[in-house]
């Protein structure tokens, strides 16, 4: 199994026709899901004592289990927060499996941590972060804010010598859905304040810490750099001023939105985010990277490393150089270079590709919602500040809406999901894919009627 034989020679002939024709799609089908039942119909046992012929299993991928994935690259796939990662980094993700680089430490690592550290950079540069700023790629959002809120604590604790029972974090009811599941892990209470216009303001913070009976028990402020659901920039600045005056831990969950730092148009929307104290974005939501890819910036990584380091015998030798290993910056130890297909398409293609890749979904946002606004059985919610569009249709229930949603994915012409805003079920697309066609919001628009 291990030998460059001539049955491995037959998967890598599969393996990269079957990548190369998939490249080649223009578009990319959006497919569907199936049920448990008729994929046990279709696929069958797939796993055997003896092991099936290479080319039987890849054609059960190609052309039974591939097609019941959704395809999140599909210029389609408007649901959730999409993704589509260009061809550069989706080739380069091959180059990394085959190249088998464990990326946790520099000693076995170091060219790809070297690259992976560009990418950051640029990342930092684009966030106004000073020069010794820097963190790691991890798995996504979720691990990323877990990461980052450890480091708060451990900071807060480590200057506490009164530390509390429980600390609290303060964050706005529109943050994601991963930061209160990240401090109920951290055995720590949140603090949610309530958002005005969708967006968490610092005055607002400033009073709910002032009315509370235990303000010391708060160790950090969670802002949100692009909400998920409504694509709305809590205050940054505001909140940054708040964090600073009462010396606590500011960190930004930017997962899907802060990929707009690198759109002038919008990059004055971000003020404060040069204050925080981490950071994190995911590339394989807005930044064109294939999964699983998230980056976590601390403005002082140190803070960070001495919450994270692992120690143990047989780590010495590596905690003993004088290096940057990303296993010291989050709660992981063995990783994958998983930042390396961002780091070569940033390298291939250019920033200043990012930067018009950007702005091109904005313009198809605010083209989507005009398109929407002009429909007269339509009406807008609010204007999109970022990709996600929210619109309802008159006289519809939930039940509609998803009967709507459902009926599209089934006959493939958009992957379309409704959403709740203020309790009331309205439609949501997000647009991120700068391949995304008028056609298929004028369809959308034609659907609803």
């Amino acid at each position: 199994m291990h030998r460059y034989d001539a049955k491995v020679d037959e998967i890598a002939q599969l393996c990269f026709d079957y990548s190369i024709a998939r490249l080649r799609m223009d578009p990319v089908p959006l497919d569907g899901p199936k049920s448990l039942a008729e994929l046990d119909d279709l696929a069958g046992r797939t796993i055997t004592p003896g092991g099936k012929p290479a080319a039987e299993v890849m054609e059960l991928w190609a052309e039974v289990l591939a097609p019941a994935c959704v395809s999140n690259d599909s210029p389609k796939f408007l649901a959730f927060i999409p993704g589509a990662s260009t061809k550069a980094a989706q080739l380069f993700d091959v180059v990394v499996s085959a190249s088998s680089v464990y990326a946790g430490s520099w000693l076995e690592g170091s060219g790809a941590v070297f690259a992976e550290n560009q990418a950051l950079r640029w990342v930092a540069d684009l966030a106004g972060l000073p020069t010794g700023a820097g963190g790691c790629f991890v798995s996504g959002g979720s691990a990323a804010n877990l990461s980052a809120l450890v480091a708060g604590r451990e900071a807060a604790a480590a200057r506490r010598p009164d530390r509390p029972v429980r600390w609290r974090v303060v964050l706005g009811d529109q943050a994601h859905s991963s930061l209160e599941s990240t401090i109920r892990i951290m055995d720590a209470v949140p603090l949610v304040v309530r958002t005005r216009d969708d967006r968490l303001h610092g005055a607002d913070v400033r009073a709910a810490l002032d009315a509370d009976p235990d303000p010391g028990s708060v160790f950090a402020i969670v802002g949100t750099g692009g909400t998920t659901n409504t694509g709305r920039i809590d205050d940054l600045a505001g909140i940054a001023d708040v964090a600073r005056e009462r010396d606590l831990w500011f960190h930004v969950d930017g997962a899907y939105g802060l990929a707009a730092l690198a759109a002038p148009s919008v990059r004055d929307r971000f003020s404060g985010i040069e204050r925080a104290d981490s950071l994190v974005v995911d590339p394989h939501k807005w930044l064109f990277a294939p999964f699983d890819c998230a980056a976590l910036l601390y403005r002082d990584p140190e803070l960070a490393r001495r919450a994270h380091t692992q120690h143990a015998a047989y780590l010495d030798a590596i905690q003993s150089r004088d290096e940057w290993n990303p296993s010291d910056y989050a709660y992981h130890l063995t990783r994958r270079a998983r930042g390396l297909p961002f780091w070569f398409s940033l390298a291939v293609n250019g920033t200043d590709a990012y930067r018009a890749a950007i702005e091109r979904t904005l313009e198809i946002a605010q083209d989507a919602a005009d398109r929407i606004d002009a429909a007269p059985h339509l009406e807008l919610v609010q204007r999109p500040e970022l990709g996600v569009v929210l619109w309802r249709r008159s006289g519809w229930s939930t039940a509609e809406y998803a009967a709507w949603s459902a009926q599209l994915l089934r006959d493939e012409r958009a992957f379309c999901m409704p959403t709740t805003w203020r309790d009331e079920t309205v439609a949501r697309a997000v647009f991120l894919n700068p391949e995304c066609p008028p056609e298929i919001v004028e369809d959308l628009i034609a659907s609803m009627r």
